[in-house]
Formats: C-alpha cells, sequence, structure tokens
C-alpha cells in the first residue's frame, strides 16, 4: 500500500511538473515583445469565431498558421453572448473556449479583443440591443448602467478565458481593453475603469489599447500600451506612435489588406504589391502586426452592422479581399504573403503545408414552391398613440408593421423618420418607399375618398456600429406628420404595432397558395438536392431584398443593388440529399428560380452613381463671395492643419481644390475635418454633401461622404473612368446649422499620392449661392 501510495504522489508531482513546464509568459519592455524569455515579433491576422462556421474553425487556423502567422486576434462581440440580460451563451458559434484551445493546437497564440465594445461591422459594434431599452443610457461612458452591465459582461468573459492565459499553459498573449476609443472620445477614466474590470476579471498578461494615428493622443494611457491602426505607410503611422509611447516595441494593431463592403457600394479590394511591401517593411523593421482581415469570412444572421454619417448598412459578405477568401480558399495575396513570411521566421520555425481547399459544388437551379404572405400571419398587435420603436417592444432584429386610419383627404405628403427602409400601402397598393440611406424621409399620399387603412413595414438593417450616432434605435422614430396641399401639418396617431422577429429567432408563418394580387412582403418556402456537404454560393439575383435561412439556419441578407450578388453557404450547414430553403423577400416573387454557384458574385451594381443624381445643389454662384481661407497643403499623406486667424461663420461650407501636387485632373480627400474656437473637432453627425462638381462611382467608390465617413481607406475621387473633369473641384457641405470654425483639418489619400490637394480655397456660401435642382 505504502508503495502504491508512493508511486501515486510520485505521478502527481510528474504532472504537476508537466504542467508547469507547459506555462508560458509573455511581457513586453522597453524594445520587444518577449515570448518566454526570448525577444519576438507577432505576426498576427484577424479572424472572428462568430464569421465562420464552427464546423470550419480548425481549417481555417490551420490556413492562418500555413500563412505564416504566429498569433490570431479574435474579436468577442457581446451580443453573441449575452442575446438576453444576464443569460450569457458559450456554445455553438459562440464557444470561444473552443476556438482558443484548436487555434493552441495548431500552434497559434491569441489576442484576445472582448470589447465590450468592438465595432468590426458588426451590429451595434458588438453591443447587445436591449442596451437601449434604457433611454438615459450613453454608450461608451461612465454611465452607470452602461458600466454596469459591461462590467457583468467582462467578469463572466474572465469566467470562461481568463484560465486560458499563456501563464496558465494557455494562447492569450494580450487583452485589449475597449477599442478605437480615441475616434470617439477622450474620456481616459473610463478606459481605467474598463482596465480594471478586466483585471478583475481575473486577466493578468499585458494589455492594450488601439487606434489611428491621429486619434492615439484622445485615449492614450502610459499604464496601458499602445498599438497603431493604419492601412498604409507604416512609417509615419509608427512616427505618430512613438510621439505618444518613445518606449517599447512597434505594433500595428489592425493592418488593412483590403476593405469592408456596403449596400449600394462598389466591392472594395487591396493591391497585392501594396500590401505586401508594407508587411515587409515591418517585418525589416522588426515591427509586430495584425492584418485586418486575414480571413473575413461572412456575418451571418442579422448581424451586419452600418456606418453613419452617411448611413450605410454593411453586406453579409466579409470578404473583405482578405488573403483567405470568404470561403476559406488561399488567394494571391496569400500565396505572397505567405512567401514573404518564410523569409523572416524565428529560430526553429516553419510553415507547414496550405490546407487543401474545401470542396465546392453546385446546385441546380430550383424554384420556391410554398408562399406566406406577412400581411396574413401578424401577430397581435400593440395600440398606442404613436409609432413604438423596436427595443420598446422587445424586438432586436427584423421588421415592424405599423398600421393605422387616414381620414379621406387631398393628397397630401407623409413624413417619418425611419430606421432603416420602409414599405408603405394603402388601398391596396404599395405606394411608396422610405430608405435611410438616401435620406428619403417622406412619401407622397394620393387623394383618398373615403377612410383608408396604411400600413408602413419599416426593416432594421443593422444598427450603427461606429462613431457618434450608435444610439440607433430602429422603427418610426418620433412623429408621423401627414402635411397637406395647403402646408398644414397633422400628427398622425392612433398606430397598431406588429413586431416581426427575424434571424436567429423568426416570426412563424402558415404557408399556403398565395393570390397573384397579394401585395406586401411575403416568405417562401422550397427544397433543393444537394450531392453532398461542399460548399456552394446561393445565387440570389432573383430575388429582390430579403433574408434567408437554410435547414432553419439565417445565412444573412441579400438585396438586388448589390455589390454582393451570392450569398455564402457552408457545406458544413446543408444536408447530402433533400434540403429546406425559406426566403422572406420585402416586395414578393414572381417565380423566382435560385441555384447554388462554386464562385461568388462580389462586385455587380445595380444602383450606380444613385447619391450624385440626388444631390440637391445644381451649381454655385460664386459671384460676390471672397473665400474665409487660402492655403496649399504639403505634397504628404499625413493629416495637415490650417488655422485661421480669426473665427468664420456659416452653415454651407464649401472646399475648391484648384490643383494637385501631381499635376493630374483629379482630386481626392480620404477625411475633412473642421476645428472650432477651442481647437477641437466639430462633430459631423450632421453633415450632409449637397453638391458635388466630380465624383467616382463606377470604376471606384469615389463618393463624396467618405470624406465623413471615419474610415481612413475610402475616398472621394473626382471622376477618372468615363469623363476627367478638370480643376477647380468643389464640395459643398451642409453642416445642419451655422457653425464657428477656426480651421480646417485634412487627410490625403493614403494608398496613393494621386490627386492630392496642392492649392485650395474655402467658403462659407448663403443660400442665394446654391442654386436647387
Amino acid at each position: 500500500m505504502r508503495l502504491r501510495s508512493i508511486l501515486f504522489t510520485l505521478i502527481i508531482i510528474c504532472f504537476a511538473l508537466i504542467s508547469k513546464a507547459q506555462k508560458g509568459n509573455f511581457s513586453i519592455n522597453d524594445t520587444a515583445f518577449m515570448l518566454n524569455g526570448k525577444p519576438t515579433v507577432i505576426r498576427c491576422g484577424e479572424m472572428h469565431f462568430a464569421r465562420i462556421p464552427k464546423q470550419y474553425w480548425r481549417h481555417r487556423l490551420q490556413m492562418a498558421k500555413a500563412m505564416g502567422l504566429n498569433t490570431v486576434c479574435a474579436y468577442m462581440f457581446w451580443n453573441m453572448h449575452e442575446k438576453e440580460p444576464g443569460k450569457f451563451t458559450w456554445d455553438e458559434q459562440s464557444d470561444v473556449v473552443s476556438f482558443c484551445k484548436i487555434a493552441q493546437e495548431e500552434g497559434l497564440y491569441i489576442i484576445l479583443r472582448p470589447g465590450p465594445y468592438s465595432c468590426a461591422e458588426w451590429e451595434f459594434g458588438g453591443f447587445p440591443w436591449w442596451l437601449l431599452k434604457d433611454k438615459s443610457i450613453q454608450l461608451r461612458t461612465q454611465h452607470p448602467y452602461f458600466m454596469e452591465r459591461s462590467r457583468q459582461y467582462l467578469m463572466a468573459v474572465g469566467k470562461q478565458l481568463a484560465p486560458l492565459q499563456i501563464n496558465h499553459g494557455g494562447p492569450i498573449l494580450m487583452v485589449q481593453v475597449e477599442n478605437e476609443y480615441g475616434s470617439f472620445g477622450n474620456d481616459k477614466a473610463y478606459i481605467g475603469k474598463l482596465r480594471d474590470y478586466i483585471q478583475e476579471a481575473g486577466f493578468t498578461v499585458p494589455l492594450f489599447t488601439c487606434d489611428g494615428p491621429s486619434q492615439l493622443k484622445n485615449d492614450y494611457r502610459p499604464d496601458i500600451f499602445a498599438v497603431v491602426n493604419f492601412g498604409s505607410n507604416p512609417q509615419s503611422a509608427f512616427e505618430d506612435l512613438k510621439k505618444i509611447q518613445p518606449k517599447g516595441p512597434l505594433m500595428c494593431g489592425e493592418y488593412y489588406p483590403g476593405w469592408f463592403d456596403s449596400w449600394g457600394r462598389k466591392h472594395h479590394t487591396g493591391t497585392t504589391d501594396r500590401v505586401v511591401a508594407e508587411l515587409e517593411w515591418m517585418l525589416k523593421n522588426k515591427a509586430s502586426f495584425s492584418i485586418y482581415m486575414a480571413h473575413g469570412g461572412t456575418t451571418f444572421g442579422t448581424y451586419s452592422g452600418a456606418n453613419s454619417p452617411p448611413f450605410l448598412p454593411q453586406t453579409s459578405s466579409y470578404d473583405y479581399d482578405a488573403p483567405i477568401n470568404e470561403s476559406g480558399e488561399a488567394t494571391e495575396k496569400f500565396y505572397k504573403i505567405r512567401e514573404l513570411f518564410s523569409k523572416y521566421l524565428q529560430e526553429g520555425e516553419t510553415l507547414p503545408k496550405v490546407p487543401a481547399p474545401i470542396p465546392t459544388q453546385k446546385i441546380k437551379p430550383f424554384i420556391l414552391t410554398n408562399a406566406a404572405s406577412l400581411f396574413n400571419n401578424l401577430p397581435k398587435p400593440v395600440k398606442s398613440d404613436s409609432a413604438i420603436l423596436f427595443e420598446d417592444l422587445n424586438l432586436g432584429y427584423g421588421s415592424m408593421v405599423y398600421q393605422t386610419q387616414l381620414p379621406a383627404g387631398k393628397s397630401a405628403t407623409l413624413i417619418a423618420e425611419v430606421h432603416d427602409y420602409a414599405t408603405v400601402y394603402m388601398a391596396g397598393k404599395m405606394i411608396g418607399i422610405g430608405d435611410r440611406r438616401k435620406g428619403k424621409l417622406s412619401i407622397h399620399l394620393p387623394s383618398r375618398k373615403k377612410t383608408e387603412t396604411i400600413t408602413i413595414v419599416v426593416e432594421a438593417m443593422g444598427r450603427i456600429n461606429y462613431g457618434q450616432n450608435m444610439h440607433d434605435r430602429k422603427g418610426i422614430n418620433g412623429k408621423v406628420i401627414l402635411v397637406d396641399d395647403k402646408g398644414i401639418e397633422t400628427v398622425v396617431k392612433n398606430w397598431l404595432n406588429y413586431p416581426i422577429p427575424m434571424g436567429d429567432n423568426t416570426i412563424s408563418v402558415d404557408f399556403s397558395k398565395v393570390s397573384a394580387k397579394s401585395i406586401g412582403p411575403k416568405f417562401y418556402k422550397g427544397f433543393f438536392e444537394a450531392t453532398d456537404q461542399s460548399d456552394t454560393y446561393l445565387d440570389v439575383r432573383g430575388l429582390n431584398k430579403g433574408l434567408v435561412w437554410i435547414n432553419g439556419i439565417c445565412l444573412g441578407r441579400y438585396w438586388n443593388i448589390g455589390p454582393t450578388q451570392t450569398m455564402f453557404l457552408p457545406g458544413s450547414w446543408l444536408k447530402k440529399g433533400r434540403n429546406e430553403i425559406m426566403v422572406y423577400d420585402i416586395f414578393g416573387l414572381n417565380n423566382a428560380t435560385l441555384q447554388g454557384l462554386t464562385a461568388p458574385i462580389l462586385d455587380c451594381l445595380t444602383e450606380q452613381a444613385a447619391a450624385v443624381k440626388t444631390r440637391p445643389i445644381k451649381a454655385i454662384d460664386f459671384k460676390g463671395v471672397e473665400p474665409i481661407y487660402k492655403g496649399a497643403f504639403d505634397h504628404s499623406e499625413k493629416w495637415q492643419t490650417a488655422n485661421f486667424s480669426s473665427v468664420k461663420n456659416g452653415q454651407y461650407f464649401c472646399i475648391e481644390a484648384l490643383d494637385a501636387h501631381d499635376g493630374n485632373a483629379f482630386t481626392t480627400i480620404a477625411e475633412l475635418e473642421l476645428i472650432d474656437a477651442n481647437g477641437k473637432d466639430i462633430p459631423r453627425n450632421t453633415w450632409k454633401i449637397i453638391y458635388a462638381d466630380s465624383e467616382e462611382t463606377s470604376g471606384d467608390d469615389g463618393k463624396a461622404e467618405n470624406i465623413f465617413d471615419l474610415q481612413f481607406t475610402s475616398i472621394w475621387h473626382s471622376q477618372w473612368q468615363d469623363q476627367q473633369p478638370k480643376h477647380p473641384h468643389r464640395l459643398v457641405i451642409d453642416l445642419g446649422s451655422t457653425k464657428s470654425i477656426k480651421g480646417i483639418k485634412y487627410l490625403p489619400r493614403q494608398d496613393s499620392k494621386n490627386g492630392r490637394i496642392k492649392n485650395y480655397q474655402l467658403y462659407f456660401l448663403q443660400k442665394g449661392n446654391l442654386s436647387k435642382q
């Protein structure tokens, strides 16, 4: 017995020693990241487990390792883990623990980005929608309820992931505090409190913050390590980082090899040669980085977000022109990065073989055989004096049907602020569309000989995920106004509100034959045969606008305006043989045919130049108008500031580019800011472009609104494909109200020297100088 006891004790000691040997350590000194006592360069890439079917996590991580990464960044989205207050989910697509363990098994470390705010073009930036039920809430501030819920979430994260830190034998090297807060605010005490919550949750590895070069100063704390995010010119960005953090290794928290897509805008790509050259610059200078995205994947369900201003909902495809494409295949960019990384491996490191791609299959054309009218399947309504918001009826995602009675009367205009897309019906006909993207918030109503029921169906297209407009409650916001032919306004009351949940949880409907005369949105159901569980791309060019479910799983949104005309359908969600498909289409379908393709259609627009055609101003009269400022920008990619000798006041601001440094006919601007008398940036959430003399919308996404979309990689570009109008090039911005400004900040295009402004003039215009359409 004694011998057995001794053997047992020795076994316990051996296991303890093995366990201790497996534990590692990671630290940051004045010059390097130290991994297990040795200096290391972090070659990281972002991939979001929520955007990849769980069955494919290992394959995608193997692809990351084969590309040459030694680490992956993992965003967590709060709304994937706490879908209801206090009820946490850690399984299926929310199983972050399994993702991290698989990464470790494949030889990868983890940089964890838990939030509470994430952005990532994800619905509401990762925040759970139910936070907006509190009317007083101020997101990303020290608002008591927001901080209380953030702390509870981070404590739950710690229970799951603190045991997976490197000093406990796990793969987690670092944990991020918040995300790009400097582009939102400058409350450093708020960042400090979130830091404390993360530490209270049990995280003891190094913590860090990240921001763009010009925002670093807004949230930098010397007690938290800082990294910088950029899409080009690493040398300049790292110089800005060293200004606020002189000591420590250099790291880019997000390096952009491509960009995300928005509905109605062209598909974005990133030049491979530039990406490889800039990654090599970082490697030569021992700078660490994370490629955002190494693999983008797909925003399944109703989780795609939106940017504002201008309001632009994002596509379900998150291909991002990443090195690993949406379906997990290696691209040309992948192989060139792999070749580069092979030259900079650390001692003892080798690259594994590239995993075989997951097979794809064609699916023969099939039709949807059953239908159900939404209007015939409405739930019990909630009666109210005014239209009720989604959040106030516990509706997170989907649509709301609003109905009321309008008395007999002459033709009129109906005005409502809809978030985000509305179809309006009266007397058995659809009479108009409200589109928040276009600022189209009014509908012409025909005359009514008798009392008529008016029905408004409002679809949520994703809550805003970035910037100052994030308190984005869905549905009809505020009063609905009826304006008669004499301009008299009447508030429309006595509403029936029908909440229609869709996405993970979807309203149940009874499928039956639908009359050809029936109007409004409809659900459709059908079946198709799959030869096996290979991937495919669902061809949705025969559909209008809506959602798709496969075997009960919501694939995401489609919209025939493009740019995406396919939906990635993972083979792991298919059954060999018969599969069920359900489609919800806002406009209804006529014998729509679907099929499965072996390749995506990512760049097919059917709504080109929409913004240009709807500009409210068609000409500017500069007669009698003197510039408020004349200047010249440097031939540089850096932010540039011009301060005026005195404060200038006005509402309609005009920038006029007189020429370009390279002598060509083009003008480009990445971002434009106006500075008040105290040297602070004026909020841009009310800005509207009302005139642009030239915009490229066919060959590129060069719309003027890109100058205040908070994205440094998007640009205003004067026309270049079909025509090349010469200078001067002008933009007029309606600031929303009279503003006092003391200066201007200009960010040139980052990925090219093309179109950088040299000489320019600034104006404040009066209404009389602006000729309307």
